[in-house]
């Protein structure tokens, strides 16, 4: 008898690991311990502006890196639903112009926000009221490869994208890490059903 306890509480064990395993990645989890527990976040309806923010943005950058240049608009305002208000301008691209693309824009935007050698950085920019947060991605990274399947997932599954919406929804006002923690695991669940198909 104790040991059939024993078996069941191991494959509890195994089987709650496994759940957490499929919810946060180990970089998931070093990300997360960077982030504020204080800092709340303020989730606003989606903004029709932002689309003709976009634009400009977009034309903006075409004329400084050229017009064959992919720019991509994502994350919430992409998607048209509620989130922080922010646009996400996303500009993936092969490795070797990398840093040509990285040095353009400081002269233009200043320093990075973030920076991810060979494969993501980050500058901050402002129209108005309108935070711009401008990435310039290895297109050939794992990163990007999963942003992309995330993306496409939810523009083909519109059950999904309302989940996505409401998890947004339900999280005004919580804190920053709690937030991501939350976005991060949802994603991670996408991520494993657009990978099945």
């Amino acid at each position: 008898m104790g040991s059939y306890i024993i078996d069941i509480n191991i494959q509890s064990a195994f089987a709650l690991w496994y759940i957490l395993k499929l919810m946060l990645t180990k970089s998931d989890i070093e990300w997360l311990k960077k982030l504020s527990r204080s800092k709340k976040v303020k989730i606003v309806p989606y903004n029709p502006k932002v689309k003709e923010v976009f634009e400009k943005q977009r034309k903006e950058i075409l004329d400084i890196l050229g017009q064959d240049i992919e720019v991509l608009h994502l994350g919430a305002t992409g998607f048209g639903i509620s989130g922080q208000g922010e646009i996400d301008l996303v500009i993936p691209v092969s490795l070797d112009r990398f840093g040509e693309f990285i040095e353009k824009f400081e002269k233009i935007y200043g320093d990075p926000k973030s920076f991810s050698p060979r494969n993501r950085v980050r500058f901050n920019h402002k129209q108005g009221d309108i935070n711009i947060e401008i990435v310039i991605v290895n297109r050939d990274s794992e990163g990007w490869k999963r942003n992309v399947a995330f993306e496409n997932y939810l523009k083909s599954h519109p059950e999904a994208l309302g989940e996505y919406r409401r998890l947004k929804e339900s999280s005004n006002g919580i804190g920053l890490k709690e937030y991501y923690r939350r976005k991060m695991e949802f994603i991670n669940k996408i991520l494993e059903k657009a990978f099945k198909i």
